[in-house]
């Protein structure tokens, strides 16, 4: 009988629990899945631990690849043994088999394994619509990405020089500034060292920057708008330190007339033939070369607990997946 990670009660990894399920034919819009790599967000960890509510008892992980065992008989874009990647709700990717809508589900590529397409769904589209809808990245610009060493932030920088910009990355600890300078950031900052806002207007001659792009959340917030330029953008997309605090608009928004927005994936890939296009978008940069992904770690579906750990003591450099 297959596996899977279900949660009765929010709390630490160890709510995690693994176990037997049934898993039936799919519906008419719906396919089987079953999963060969599972990604590991940090999305999940809210999930589990309540910030992001959400109703219980729950599976729990939003990505996934895997071939197709079944197809719904609506399902026309599909077949039985097609290679497809997903990162969306419902909830349950930590799973080693499983029924989804087809709607969410992206055809992978010949030369994309699965184990590589777990990791590029979600960090992988998080980039592309930070990059190219968020804010459109232009080449000569330079910005700043926190969490350089991280799963988005490894792609980011890259996908950056390939559009010909120059990203000022930070990151937790010294032993990630190589990890950063690797994937192309021009300049890292260790920000629990060094007071990032100032090397930031040291770097650009006290311009600032244009956008900052920030996935740490409340200990690199208030110093993110220090140096941001007038009119520039703070795009908070994650939490990993903290849930911000309430913002004092007059205080920190109006002196400089800045923009906060606060983006997600499912705002700009809602229907199928937009998220097909976006996958591919970033399939093709690594098939290509321009973007190289390293895995940093491999867990046993049943290591769910410790991988979470890992996440969350920032551990990981870089992507990491479930194998079921």
């Amino acid at each position: 009988m297959p596996k899977s990670i279900v949660i009765k009660k929010n709390g630490g990894p160890e709510v995690l629990e693994l176990q037997d399920v049934n898993v039936a034919s799919p519906g008419a819009d719906e396919i089987k899945v079953t999963n060969h790599a599972i990604g590991l967000n940090y999305i999940d960890t809210y999930h589990r631990s309540g910030l992001y509510p959400i109703n219980l008892p729950s599976g729990i992980g939003l990505e996934a690849a895997g071939k197709i065992d079944e197809v719904g008989s609506n399902v026309s874009e599909f077949n039985k043994g097609d290679n497809i990647a997903y990162a969306s709700v419902p909830l349950g990717a930590y799973a080693q088999q499983r029924i989804i809508p087809s709607k969410i589900a992206v055809k992978i590529p010949d030369g994309i394994s699965h184990e590589l397409a777990a990791t590029l769904m979600t960090k992988g589209l998080t980039t592309n619509y930070l990059l190219t809808k968020t804010y459109k990245l232009k080449a000569g610009e330079t910005v700043l990405f926190h969490a350089a060493a991280g799963g988005v932030g490894q792609i980011f920088a890259q996908w950056a020089n390939s559009i010909g910009a120059k990203v000022i990355g930070t990151v937790g600890s010294d032993d990630k500034i190589k990890i950063a300078e690797e994937n192309g950031y021009s300049y890292v900052i260790n920000y629990t060292k060094d007071n990032f806002a100032k090397e930031v207007m040291k770097i650009t001659k006290n311009k600032g920057v244009p956008v900052v792009f920030d996935g740490v959340g409340k200990k690199t917030f208030h110093g993110s708008l220090e140096c941001l330029s007038t009119r520039g953008m703070m795009i908070s997309f994650g939490n990993a330190s903290g849930p911000l605090d309430p913002v004092n608009v007059p205080k920190d928004i109006q002196p400089k007339g800045l923009y906060l927005t606060r983006p997600s994936i499912g705002q700009y890939f809602s229907n199928r033939k937009e998220l097909q296009a976006g996958a591919d978008q970033i399939f093709e940069k690594v098939k290509f070369g321009k973007i190289k992904i390293r895995i940093s770690k491999k867990y046993k579906l049943g290591d769910a607990k410790n991988a979470h750990a890992d996440l969350e003591a920032r551990k990981l450099i870089g992507p990491a997946i479930l194998i079921p």
